[in-house]
C-alpha cells in the first residue's frame, strides 16, 4: 500500500518504485462523477511525454476480487524494465496501488498511476504506458449506474481492458457488457465498419478450479472462452445478440485462467503480498500473464476511430466522456458516439494548435531575434495553413459539417496565439521597448518649449496649462521607471504604456512621418538641383 506522506516504496527488485496512485475520477456522495482535470493534466500533459502515443491497461470487475493486487504485479514488471527476475524477492511486501484483504471495498472511482512508464515498441517508437485501477462493481455502496459508469469509462479509455472475474465466466458477466457493445454497434455503423470501437478485452478468470477441463493460462482460457461465446440456435435471441456484439466490438478477445493464490493469501488478515505466501502455480502463471500484457512486443497503443492516440489527445477523450455521465441517467449509446466525435475533433484541434505553437516558437519564441511585423505575419499564415492541413488530415468522426465548428475554433485559438507572439516579438524591438520613456520625454520637452513661448508673449494662463502637462508627464515617467526597477504595480505600467502609445499614434507618429517625408523631398530637390560636373 502507498502512503502519500511517506517516501516512495522500494520494489521487490530493490529499485525505487516511481510514482503513486492518483484518483482522477471521483464518485460523490450523490453518485455523480467528477473528473480531476488538474491531476489528469499533471500526468498526461507533461512536456516529456505529451506527444508520445499512449498504452492504457485497465483492470475492471467486481469488488474484492484482487484487481489492485494484480496491478501491483504489473507495476513490478514495468518498474523492473525488462529484468527476467521482475517478480523479485520472496520476502518483499507488495507495494503500489492500495489493496487489502477483507470483505470491504478499497478502491473508489478511477485511479491512474502518476508516472507513465516509457517503453519502446519493436518498431523503435517510444510510448507511454498507463496503468488504470477501477472501483469494484456491485458493492453495498454503489448503484448499478455507478458500476456501469466506471466500467464504461475504463473500457472506452483503455487499449487493453482486463475483465477480472471470479471462478468462471457467467452469463451475467456477459450481460454487463451489453450497454457498451450497443454503443460499439452504433460507432461501427457511423464509421462504415472500418475499425472496431474497442481494442483488447482480456477475460481474467481468477481462482479457476477446473484445470482438468481447461488448463491454466491463455490456451485453456481461449478453449473455455470459445464455449462461453459460442452461438447456437437453441439460445434465446437476446443471448445470441450479446455474443455477436461482443465479438464485433473488440478487435481482440482473450481469456486467461489463473489458479487460486492459496489459503495463506485468502485467509490471513496480515497478508501483505509477500511471494513466499503465494502458491507456486499462481506465481508461475503470473510470469506468463504479465509479460503477455505488458511485454514490449505485446503492447497495444490506444486507438480511437482507427487513429493512434497521444497522451495529450487522451485528455480530451477523458473530458468528453465524463461529461455524458454527469446526468442522472445512463447515457444512450448515441450520446457516447456524439461524445467520441466531439473528443476526437477536440484532440485534432489540440494537435494542430500544438504544431502551430511549436513552429511559431521556432521562428520568434524565446530569445529569437526581432523580425519585421510583415515577415512575422507571413510566417503566421504559413504555420496556420500547416496546422489546418494537419487538422483536416486527422481522422475524425462526424463528417465535414460537424468538424467545421472545431476548425473555426482552431482558427480562433491560433489568432489569439498570434497576438501573443506579436506582443512578444514587439517587446524585442529596441525602439518599442524605449517607446514609452521616449514619448513621455518628448511631450515634456515640447510642453516646456511651448510654455516658454507663451510666457514670452504674456499668455501666462496658457503657459501654465503646458507647465502642468509637463509636470504630469514627468510624474508618469518617474512612475514608469520605478515600476521597471521594482517590478511592482505592473498594471499601472501597462496603463502608462497605453497612454504613451495613444500619444504616439495620435500625434507623434503622424508628425514623425510628415517630417520624414519633408526630409526626403528636400534631399531629392538637393540632388536634382546640384550642378553637373563637366
Amino acid at each position: 500500500m502507498y502512503d502519500l506522506d511517506n517516501k516512495p516504496p522500494v520494489s521487490a527488485t530493490g529499485v525505487k518504485l516511481r510514482g503513486h496512485p492518483v484518483q482522477i475520477v471521483k464518485v460523490e456522495d450523490d453518485h455523480t462523477f467528477q473528473l480531476d482535470e488538474e491531476k489528469l493534466d499533471e500526468i498526461l500533459l507533461n512536456p516529456k511525454i505529451e506527444d508520445y502515443k499512449v498504452v492504457v491497461v485497465s483492470v475492471a470487475g467486481a469488488f474484492r476480487k484482487g484487481k489492485s493486487f494484480l496491478l501491483d504485479f504489473f507495476l513490478r514488471y514495468l518498474n523492473a524494465e525488462g529484468s527476467t527476475d521482475w517478480l523479485g524477492d520472496d520476502d518483499a511486501p507488495l507495494e503500489g496501488f492500495s489493496w487489502r484483504g477483507g470483505a470491504e471495498r478499497e478502491t473508489t472511482g478511477i485511479l491512474l498511476w502518476s508516472e507513465p512508464f516509457l517503453s519502446t515498441l519493436p518498431s523503435g517508437e517510444k510510448v507511454a504506458v498507463l496503468l488504470m485501477d477501477t472501483q469494484g462493481a456491485f458493492d453495498s455502496e454503489s448503484t448499478v449506474r455507478d458500476c456501469a459508469t466506471v466500467f464504461a469509462l475504463s473500457t472506452m479509455i483503455s487499449s487493453v481492458q482486463v475483465y477480472n472475474l471470479s471462478q468462471n465466466i457467467q452469463e451475467d458477466d456477459l450481460q454487463h457488457l451489453q450497454l457498451f457493445t450497443e454503443y460499439g454497434r452504433l460507432a461501427l455503423e457511423a464509421n462504415d465498419n472500418e475499425s472496431k470501437p474497442f481494442q483488447v478485452l482480456e477475460f481474467l478468470v481468477r481462482d479457476w478450479s477446473y484445470p482438468y477441463d481447461a488448463a491454466y493460462g491463455s490456451n485453456g482460457g481461449i478453449q473455455m472462452l470459445e464455449k462461453r461465446l459460442k452461438i447456437s440456435d437453441k439460445q434465446h435471441p437476446e443471448l445470441q445478440q450479446i455474443r455477436k456484439h461482443i465479438r464485433s466490438c473488440f478487435c481482440k478477445i482473450g481469456c486467461f485462467l489463473m489458479p487460486h493464490p492459496g489459503l495463506r493469501v485468502a485467509t490471513n488478515p496480515h497478508f501483505d503480498g509477500r511471494l513466499k505466501d503465494i502458491e507456486v502455480d499462481f506465481k508461475s502463471q503470473l510470469r506468463e500473464l504479465v509479460p503477455m500484457l505488458l511485454g514490449k512486443e505485446n503492447l497495444i497503443v490506444k486507438e480511437i476511430n482507427g487513429s493512434q492516440i497521444t497522451c495529450r489527445e487522451l485528455v480530451e477523450y477523458f473530458k468528453a466522456y465524463i461529461k455524458i455521465y454527469q446526468g442522472e441517467e445512463l447515457p444512450e449509446p448515441k450520446s457516447m458516439l456524439q461524445a467520441t466525435a466531439e473528443a476526437n475533433n477536440l484532440a485534432a484541434v489540440s494537435t494542430a494548435r500544438s504544431l502551430y505553437i511549436h513552429k511559431m516558437e521556432e521562428i520568434c519564441g524565446g530569445d529569437k531575434a526581432y523580425i519585421h511585423p510583415h515577415e512575422l505575419e507571413q510566417e503566421h499564415l504559413r504555420c496556420v495553413q500547416n496546422a489546418i492541413e494537419t487538422f483536416k488530415s486527422t481522422r475524425k468522426m462526424g463528417g465535414p459539417e460537424f468538424s467545421q465548428s472545431y476548425l473555426d475554433k482552431l482558427r480562433s485559438e491560433m489568432t489569439e496565439q498570434f497576438e501573443n507572439f506579436q506582443r512578444h516579438n514587439e517587446s524585442k524591438n529596441i525602439f518599442s521597448a524605449a517607446r514609452t520613456p521616449a514619448v513621455l520625454f518628448t511631450v515634456m520637452i515640447g510642453c516646456y518649449m511651448i510654455s516658454g513661448v507663451f510666457s514670452v508673449i504674456g499668455l501666462e494662463s496658457i503657459a501654465n496649462i503646458f507647465n502642468f502637462t509637463m509636470i504630469l508627464f514627468l510624474i508618469l515617467m518617474s512612475a514608469w521607471f520605478y515600476i521597471q526597477y521594482s517590478g511592482e504595480y505592473r498594471q499601472l505600467a501597462i496603463q502608462i504604456d497605453q497612454i504613451a502609445t495613444y500619444v504616439w499614434d495620435l500625434a507623434l507618429a503622424p508628425l514623425y512621418a510628415q517630417l520624414m517625408q519633408q526630409g526626403a523631398q528636400l534631399a531629392v530637390r538637393q540632388v536634382t538641383q546640384r550642378p553637373k560636373r563637366d
